[in-house]
């Protein structure tokens, strides 16, 4: 099978065949031909080098993938060549060859398996000496940029335990801007196989690579005017995953977290949202949940205190009886007299009917209770008085039976909400999503089921389930409310984890932008439509003041002007939880948006230039090629870069392509159904027009009134 070598460039030598050697190895290796040395020596360039081992070595053509196909037939035949001489020219201390073997391996790491059995006998060991040589540094660090850009996990850890020599050399030769780029590349692929994922990293080996000194690197070398793009968009990648889980390396590097502000000031999309993700997770870990307890007697007192008057204010411009605090007390109230009236009728249907509009008004319109009587010595005693249930909140799953034996359609309905609440209450949260999957398949306008859904640890499952709980034809304002509020948490979360996941290709990208685009509109509505005093308006305005920050980007001033109305809001709903007894928590995203408020003005001076001048690399054609050095090392490049197809066509797979895509907002608009909004990458065209997309065929079925239209036209 030809190789390489088979494309006709002149002045290339001929193969020699083993039976004229005149090197001699141990019985069972490989035997060197004669003139071998002599005319890797003749070799002008890395590419005429690798040519003429792929000759001599008779290797398939690792360009295509029937050539790597045949390397793994030939596997150690093949590796048992490439090692002897590798071997020999170590001995001769022939480092062009030597990289030239290097060359080769880098090519066959193109394929997983391969790479494996390459690392699995020493690659890492073969290529690390080389990157010290003037003559096989920038092929070695192209070799590892390739390596790292495909490898696997195992491989990238074991090369970023080689982070520190890497450090050293790019401190070595500071002024080569291949060195920084090629290094700066390796080590961001290397490191993210390290703490990429939101499991805990082991700690021996995250100290083991050296972030704090890396990071400190990263940023010393992006201030440098030889800096090209491709180096500094895969250092911003290698700063933003090391926030999760090293955020005091992070502190402690200088400038870092002003740069990565900074970076939402970005012409481009991809890199504001990127770094949006990477302050969040900074904040995960001094981060606490947004758990407490509603305790009415708080609201009680907190209503006999009254409210200062610019929030009676506010509430009564919203409306009094529209108002959380407001509906909260009177279900309450509602919820005690329906229990002492079941108490004398016993009508467990009457009782479902009150208990599922209560449920559907306010999130805390169920409490436990009992009922009880003085026993002796005056201590109150709970008493039997012929109910099926006494604890109050049991009544809920003996509502539900009396009406579903009904059978009525709004019964059946309401027997859901039930059962629903119960299992939400008793925290049976697997139960309750199994119950309202089994309750939309019956009635799929039934909003409460979606907001049942919706509280699983499933953000893809909970965002789908809220966006069809929002198209709900009859749909309460809490529960609206709380639809939109998961479907911001769900769509955020998204988002920032899809952004950290992706690779290269612009398909990862825009869906993680689609899913924070609608986390950022859901917002707006929330903030627009909930009551001043709802307890969730302080996570949203969270969540809105950041997303705008990262999708609005260089359009807002550097003062951020704009967002004042936002702000003065956000204090306002931190009065109103204060008043009624909610703690002020230090959410992940409270700790986000004042981290990022407070470095704002300090990014914007001390980055700001820079930033200036990465959209300039960015604006141009060829800002995914990498910095041009010698013939030598740009031959071998493109040779890594090119893999034939079997059928003649050719696909690229360097690394050179893994640079942030550029991101309109057209293509984020692909990735959003068009019934109900649901961002994904999944969705079905329509068949008639191939225009609109759709989650499944019961968002196309309710989309269809409005859309076939327009369908038929087209």
């Amino acid at each position: 099978m030809p190789g390489p070598r088979a494309k006709g460039k002149s002045g290339r030598p001929k193969a020699r065949t083993a039976s004229s050697a005149s090197t001699s190895i141990p019985q069972g290796a490989y035997t060197i031909p004669d003139g071998f040395f002599t005319d890797i020596d003749n070799a002008g360039t890395w590419r005429l080098i690798v040519d003429v081992l792929c000759d001599y070595l008779a290797l398939p053509d690792l360009e295509t993938r029937s050539g790597l196909k045949k390397v793994h037939a030939h596997f150690p035949e093949i590796s048992k060549k490439l090692d002897t001489v590798y071997a020999a020219a170590q001995k001769k201390g022939d480092k062009r060859l030597m990289g030239g073997i290097v060359g080769v391996w880098a090519k066959m790491c193109a394929d997983a398996i391969l790479r494996d059995k390459l690392f699995q006998e020493g690659l890492l060991s073969k290529v690390m000496p080389l990157v010290e040589y003037d003559e096989t540094r920038h092929m070695a660090l192209n070799a590892l940029s390739v390596v790292t850009h495909h490898g696997g996990l195992v491989a990238r850890r074991e090369i970023a335990r080689k982070n520190p020599q890497l450090v050293k050399l790019m401190q070595t030769h500071q002024d080569d801007a291949k060195v920084l780029e090629l290094a700066t590349v390796t080590m961001a692929h290397a490191t993210s196989a390290v703490l990429g994922s939101e499991d805990p990293p082991d700690s021996g080996l995250v100290k083991e690579i050296q972030v704090r000194s890396v990071l400190k690197t990263a940023i010393d070398n992006v201030r440098k005017p030889i800096a090209s793009h491709y180096m500094i968009d895969h250092a911003f990648g290698l700063l933003t995953i090391a926030t999760r889980h090293c955020p005091q390396d992070c502190k402690a590097t200088p400038g870092m977290l002003t740069l990565l502000v900074s970076c939402l000031r970005s012409e481009n999309l991809i890199t504001r949202c990127s770094a949006l993700g990477g302050l969040i997770r900074y904040t995960a870990n001094d981060s606490e949940p947004d758990r407490q307890n509603f305790d009415p007697h708080k609201l009680i007192a907190a209503v006999q205190r009254r409210f200062p008057d610019h929030l009676a204010d506010l509430l009564a411009d919203y409306g009094f009886e529209r108002c959380d605090t407001t509906l909260t007390l009177q279900s309450t109230a509602e919820y005690q007299r329906a229990m002492m009236r079941c108490a004398q009728d016993h009508d467990l249907c009457a009782l479902g009917r009150t208990l599922a509009a209560l449920i559907q008004r306010t999130e805390f319109s169920i409490a436990e209770g009992m009922f009880q009587a003085d026993g002796p010595g005056g201590r109150r005693e709970t008493i039997d008085i012929g109910l099926p249930f006494t604890m109050w909140t049991d009544a809920l799953p003996h509502c539900a039976r009396a009406l579903r034996a009904r059978g009525t359609p709004s019964d059946l309905d309401m027997a859901d909400v039930l059962d629903l609440k119960f299992f939400i209450i008793r925290s049976r949260i697997h139960d309750a999503i199994a119950h309202g999957q089994r309750a939309i398949e019956r009635n799929p306008d039934l909003a409460y089921a979606y907001y049942a859904i919706s509280m699983g640890a499933d953000h893809e499952q909970g965002l789908r389930a809220v966006k069809k709980g929002l198209k709900c034809k009859t749909i309460t304002p809490f529960v609206r409310h709380y639809l939109l509020w998961r479907a911001v948490e769900h769509a955020g979360d998204l988002g920032v984890s899809t952004l950290q996941e992706a690779r290269g290709e612009g398909a990862d990208h825009a869906e993680g932008i689609a899913f924070l685009m609608s986390a950022w509109e859901d917002a707006k509505t929330f903030t627009a439509e909930a009551p001043p005093d709802n307890r969730h308006m302080q996570t949203i305005l969270n969540w809105y003041i950041i997303l705008t920050i990262a999708i609005k980007g260089p359009e807002l001033s550097e003062d951020l002007k704009e967002l004042a109305p936002a702000r003065r809001k956000l204090d306002i709903s931190e009065q109103f939880m204060r008043t009624i007894g909610f703690a002020i928590k230090k959410t992940q995203m409270r700790l986000a948006r004042e981290l990022i408020l407070d470095l704002y003005p300090k990014a914007v001076k001390e980055w700001g230039a820079f930033i200036r001048r990465f959209d300039e690399l960015d604006a141009r054609t060829d800002k995914q090629k990498p910095l041009s050095s010698t013939q030598a090392d740009d031959d071998l490049a493109a040779w890594l870069d090119k893999m034939k197809l079997d059928d003649g066509s050719e696909e690229h797979t360097h690394p050179h392509s893994c640079s942030h895509p550029k991101i309109s907002m057209n293509n984020v608009a692909l990735y959003r159904c068009s019934w109900c909004g649901n961002p994904s990458a999944v969705l079905r065209k329509c068949g008639g027009c191939g225009k609109t997309r759709y989650c499944d065929g019961q968002c196309q079925k309710k989309h269809w009134p409005e859309h076939k239209v327009e369908c038929k036209k087209a």
